[in-house]
């Protein structure tokens, strides 16, 4: 196989960052078994999950002097078999790293495979590249409503921003709809209940 040239520090602390994020990363039990399927050695088995992936790649990667053995252990940990319950994890998780990957020249693609692409200069170039909410939503046929709030000064690094605006604009929307000046439960009991009407109605009741 090609070797691989070596990734820069910072792009696999980054890497690393994503795939041992706190909350939304890989467990520890996890990388442990990912480490041995891949050969890789696990120097500090009880070290915060990011710290102990960035020791374990960067030890392997100076070790054999190219990054194909890192590139496997992202690609095992992006098999996408791993996320038959969990297809959303799956498109998060591609979508962060291929944000990161991009700056290298690669792309992890929907099966799974790591693929070769024009490296990135700018964080808006490997936005664009990982396709990220956006893009998701829309292959899913989502409201247009919902879409307009996938603004990258509200997803900012997580998605609640964007989640709560969306929200919030079901309310405005109702309330231009009806005339009513409510909020919260009582918008919804006046807008949607019997005892009113309805007012609003979006079945046969």
């Amino acid at each position: 196989m090609t070797a691989i040239p070596m990734i820069g520090d910072q792009h696999l602390q980054a890497i690393c960052d994503v795939l041992g994020a706190t909350s939304s990363g890989l467990a520890g039990s996890e990388i442990g078994r990912l480490l041995g399927q891949c050969g890789v050695d696990d120097p500090l088995p009880d070290g915060t999950k990011r710290y102990r992936l960035y020791q374990a790649l960067s030890a392997r990667q100076h070790g054999d002097q190219c990054a194909n053995n890192v590139l496997a252990v992202v690609l095992a940990a992006m098999n996408p078999v791993r996320y038959v319950d969990h297809p959303d994890v799956f498109t998060q998780r591609k979508d962060r790293l291929n944000q990161v990957l991009a700056f290298v020249g690669y792309q992890i693609t929907e099966d799974g495979k790591l693929r070769q692409v024009t490296e990135a200069r700018t964080l808006s170039e490997a936005e664009q590249r990982a396709g990220c909410l956006r893009a998701e939503l829309m292959r899913r046929n989502v409201h247009p409503d919902v879409i307009r709030f996938c603004r990258a000064e509200l997803l900012g690094e997580n998605y609640f921003h964007a989640v709560l605006e969306a929200t919030k604009s079901v309310g405005d929307k109702v309330r231009d709809k009806t005339g009513l000046t409510s909020d919260g439960s009582s918008l919804v009991d006046e807008a949607f209940g019997l005892k009113t009407g309805p007012k609003l109605a979006f079945n046969t009741l």
